[in-house]
């Protein structure tokens, strides 16, 4: 199931401590889950941050702790303020056989011919589309085919996307994801003519 693996080790060291493993590139973590007892864990630095930088929160990780092996999406990466390095990272223990609830980003592929024109510009609504699904069946990303807008006023809402059947999207459904707008200079000149028509 899992998309990438990384290796951790149980960890006894907690509270304010825990800058002790800090100090020696140790980012201390919790496994946690529906039907197991969170688990507190400890990472190489280097490694867990090329990892979460890979998986991102929407690919599922395989934890080897010891003789476990645990699947997990990334939930809460804690950083230093000032530094912005790894400080804390919580992982969720996924149940195959459990519906998860994630955050998709939306990746806008391919090009609208009144935007390409220049006779419109791009609205861009939702970046992220919130789905309930199966980690099995867990997408990393929903494209979103921008060649749909094909005049001034075309929309592409939440409930146009083409998903699996096993998906289930949680966002409302009229939820704009992208429409093609009248450019600056269109609205100028539309305004200019209603105030003339109202002279």
């Amino acid at each position: 199931m899992a998309d990438f693996t990384i290796k951790a080790s149980a960890r006894n060291i907690t509270g304010k401590k825990v800058n002790t493993l800090r100090n020696k590139g140790i980012v201390p973590g919790t496994i946690y889950g529906p039907k197991a007892e969170p688990l507190t864990v400890q990472f190489d630095y280097r490694e867990l941050e090329l990892t979460l930088k890979n998986a991102g929160s929407t690919n599922i990780v395989g934890v080897q702790v010891g003789d476990l092996n645990i699947d997990v999406l990334a939930r809460d990466v804690q950083r230093d303020v000032l530094k912005g390095t790894i400080i804390h990272v919580d992982l969720f223990a996924v149940d195959p056989n459990s519906k998860i609830r994630a955050e998709i980003p939306v990746v806008l592929t391919g090009e609208s011919p009144v935007i390409a024109s220049r006779k419109a510009i791009l609205m861009a609504g939702t970046s992220t589309i919130r789905i309930e699904v199966l980690p099995n069946d867990l997408v990393n990303r929903i494209e979103v085919d921008l060649s749909a807008l094909t005049t001034i006023g075309s929309t592409i809402y939440v409930k146009d996307l083409k998903v699996s059947d096993k998906i289930t999207i949680l966002n409302d459904g009229d939820e704009i994801v992208a429409k093609a707008i009248q450019t600056g200079a269109q609205r100028a000149a539309a305004d200019r003519e209603a105030a003339a028509a109202n002279a």
